[in-house]
C-alpha cells in the first residue's frame, strides 16, 4: 500500500525535456539516413541496402526509448544504492576489452554476432552514478583532501587508465572532464581540484607515452590527427585528408546549404560521415543558417536538462544531473570542435545524432535518469500549488 502511495505522489516528468530529446533523436535518424544511404547502397558489405544504418539506428533508438521510460519510472534514489549493478559489469568489460581483436587500430569493441558493443559508453553513465553517490554521501567531508577528493580521483584514474589502454583518448578526455565538473559541482576545494587536475594530466601523458611504446600502431593515426590539426594542408592527401574534406563540406554548405541529401563529401571522401563527421554533413546540407538553428536547439536541450538538475532538492540528484548535462555538452563540443578544426579530431560521437547503438542507448538511459530526477522536483512543487489553490 505504501509503495503505491509513494508512486502516486511522484511528480510529473519534465515533458519539455522529453519532447526535446525525442526531436533530437528523430533529427539524428534523418541525418544518419542522409549521411549513410549512398555508402550503404553501393557497398555489398551492407547488402546494398540504403536503409542499412538507419534501420539499425532505429532499432537502438526504440530500445533506448524503452530503457528511458523504464528508468524514468524508477525513483532515482535507487541508483544511489544500486550503482554497483552497472559499475561492476562495466569495470569487468573495460578490463577484458583490450584483449579483443582490434577495430580501426583500437580494441574498444565487443562483437556479439553482428552487434558491436562499446563498453566506454555505459562506463560514462556508471561513473556518473558512482561519483554522484560518493560525493553526496561525503557531504561536508568532501572538502577534505584525503577523505574527500582522493577516493574520487582514484576511481576516475582507474577508469581513465582502462580506457587509455584501448587506446581511446577522446572518451578518456570526455570522461575526465565530466568527472571534473561533478567534483566542482559537489563543492570540492578548487585549489585541490587544480592541483589534482595537473597531476592527472601528467598521469595521462605518462600513460600515453607507455601506450605509444607498447602499441605504436594504435597510436600512429592519433598522432597524425594532431599534426593534421596544426596544419591540415601540409599533408592534404594523407593525415590532413579528413579535416580538409570536413572543412570543404562546411564551405560547400555556404549560407543556405546544398540541400537535404545533396552532400558531396559524404560520398567516399569523409570516413564515417554517419558517425564522427555527421556534423560536417549537417553543415553541408543545411548550410550556416540550418546549422545555427540546430546548435541553438542543442543548447536549448542542454539548458533544459541543466534546469532539471538544478531544481532537484536533493544534492545527489543535482550532482548526477549536472554530470549528465556535462557529458552531453563536452561530447558535443569535442565533436563539433574537431570537425570544424577548432580543436584536434578525437573521433567522439555527437550525442543523439551520430550513428552508434551503444552511444544512443546510453544517452537515452541518461535522459531516463534525468526525467526521474525531474519528477522529484515537480513533486516538491505540488504541495505548494495545492496550498495556493486552497487559499484561493
Amino acid at each position: 500500500m505504501k509503495k503505491t502511495q509513494q508512486n502516486g505522489s511522484r511528480g510529473r516528468p519534465d515533458f519539455l525535456l522529453l519532447i526535446l530529446t525525442l526531436l533530437l533523436v528523430g533529427f539524428g535518424l534523418v541525418m544518419v539516413f542522409s549521411a549513410s544511404s549512398n555508402l550503404a547502397l553501393t557497398n555489398p558489405k551492407f547488402n546494398n541496402d540504403a536503409f542499412y544504418f538507419t534501420k539499425r539506428q532505429l532499432a537502438w533508438a526504440v530500445l533506448g526509448i524503452f530503457s528511458m521510460l523504464f528508468l524514468m519510472n524508477l525513483p532515482y534514489q535507487i541508483f544511489k544504492r544500486g550503482f554497483l549493478l552497472l559499475f561492476i559489469p562495466v569495470l569487468l568489460m573495460l578490463m577484458v576489452v583490450p584483449f579483443t581483436d582490434p577495430v580501426n587500430g583500437a580494441r574498444s569493441w565487443f562483437q556479439i554476432g553482428s552487434l558491436g558493443i562499446q563498453p566506454t559508453e555505459p562506463a560514462k553513465l556508471a561513473i556518473i552514478l558512482y561519483l554522484g553517490a560518493l560525493i553526496s554521501k561525503k557531504g561536508e567531508k568532501f572538502r577534505d583532501f584525503k577523505k574527500g577528493l582522493v577516493p574520487v580521483m582514484v576511481i576516475v584514474a582507474v577508469i581513465c587508465g582502462l580506457i587509455m589502454a584501448q587506446p581511446d583518448l577522446g572518451s578518456c578526455m570526455v570522461l575526465a572532464s565530466c568527472a571534473m565538473i561533478m567534483i566542482i559541482a559537489g563543492g570540492a576545494n578548487l585549489k585541490q581540484v587544480a592541483v589534482s587536475g595537473g597531476v592527472a594530466s601528467i598521469g595521462v601523458a605518462i600513460l600515453a607515452a607507455i601506450g605509444m611504446a607498447t602499441n605504436p600502431k594504435g597510436w600512429e593515426y592519433r598522432i597524425a590527427r594532431f599534426t593534421a590539426y596544426s596544419d591540415p594542408l601540409a599533408d592534404q592527401q594523407g593525415s590532413g585528408f579528413q579535416l580538409v574534406s570536413s572543412l570543404q563540406a562546411l564551405g560547400h554548405g555556404g549560407l543556405t546549404g546544398a540541400g537535404f541529401g545533396e552532400s558531396v563529401q559524404k560520398l567516399h571522401y569523409l570516413d564515417y560521415p554517419y558517425n564522427d563527421f555527421i556534423f560536417s554533413v549537417i553543415a553541408e546540407e543545411l548550410g550556416f543558417i540550418g546549422t545555427s538553428l540546430f546548435l541553438l536547439f542543442y543548447l536549448l536541450f542542454l539548458w533544459r536538462a541543466l534546469i532539471v538538475a538544478l531544481r532537484c532538492p536533493d544534492p545527489y540528484g543535482t550532482i548526477v544531473g549536472v554530470g549528465i548535462v556535462g557529458l552531453f555538452g563536452i561530447q558535443a563540443f569535442v565533436n563539433v570542435g574537431g570537425v570544424t578544426g577548432a580543436i584536434p579530431l578525437t573521433g567522439v560521437t555527437l550525442p543523439f545524432v551520430s550513428y552508434g547503438g551503444s552511444s544512443l542507448l546510453v544517452c537515452l538511459m541518461c535522459i531516463g535518469v534525468l526525467l526521474s530526477i525531474s519528477r522529484e522536483a515537480n513533486k516538491q512543487d505540488k504541495p505548494e500549488r495545492t496550498k495556493r489553490s486552497h487559499h484561493h
